[in-house]
């Protein structure tokens, strides 16, 4: 008989042939170290450098690994909500690729994972970037909470741990994984912060950009001010009936 999995780690990929490796021995020793059973599932998000041809070779070794490919770039959101798709694990937990974010922290991110809790977001306690990236994202956060009258400290943090019993009803859209906690409150869940590492980059190139994110998070905002009105509850369920 199989054995159930209780986690499902989705690292979305796009050009990180570099990081692949050591970050996947990384959350190899974390993860025996808990001796719960998971897998990791990496969606390759249509890389154009050597990411996919790692990823075959980490597959090839390790019975854990899966690969779930993009045929076109679509973007974090979309490589998030893929891994949703194909997930196992009672418990998702996703994070970068590119080995800011510390599998250390993942025993702290399932602990803080009460019964009550439907996902545990991290916050930065030292961001590792440069002063452009950490002004936008302070702005853009408070922006983004004034706006929504939610309060996430992080947004642009994307390391969390989530029961996939939440996320049944989540919207998908571009931008979708900057919201996600937001989305969850408004649907009835609750959603709690804790602190994590942030690690400097020490391989490969950042994919950030201010660009159009600017005018694009702005609208975002008000259409997720416009949901919290409109949505529909997703922890509506008690259980069901059986004959």
């Amino acid at each position: 008989m199989m054995e159930k999995l209780e986690i499902s780690i989705v690292v979305p990929v796009f050009n990180e042939q570099d990081n692949l490796r050591p970050l996947l021995t990384e959350i190899e020793t974390v993860m025996k170290g808990l001796g719960k059973p998971f897998e990791i599932i990496f969606i390759d998000d249509k890389s154009t450098d050597g990411s996919l041809k790692t990823l075959e070779e980490l597959k090839k070794e390790k019975s854990f690994v899966r690969i779930v490919r993009h045929s076109i770039n679509s973007g974090e959101s979309a490589a998030e909500a893929t891994g949703f798709k194909f997930a196992n694990g009672d418990v998702i937990i996703t994070m970068d690729a590119d080995q800011q974010n510390d599998p250390s922290d993942i025993p702290s991110l399932l602990a803080s994972l009460g019964k009550d809790v439907a996902a545990v977001c991290g916050v930065r306690r030292k961001r590792m970037d440069t002063i452009v990236k950490k002004i936008s994202s302070r702005t853009a956060n408070a922006f983004r909470n004034f706006v929504t009258g939610d309060r996430i400290s992080d947004a642009g943090c994307t390391y969390r741990a989530i029961r996939r019993s939440a996320l049944w009803q989540i919207q998908v859209f571009n931008g979708m994984h900057r919201f996600l906690p937001t989305l969850l409150r408004f649907q009835g869940y609750k959603v709690i912060e804790i602190l994590v590492n942030d690690r400097p980059r020490t391989r490969g190139v950042s994919k950030y950009g201010i660009g159009n994110r600017v005018w694009r998070g702005i609208a975002d905002c008000f259409a997720m001010r416009w949901f919290k009105k409109r949505c529909v509850r997703g922890d509506r369920v008690a259980d069901e009936i059986p004959w």
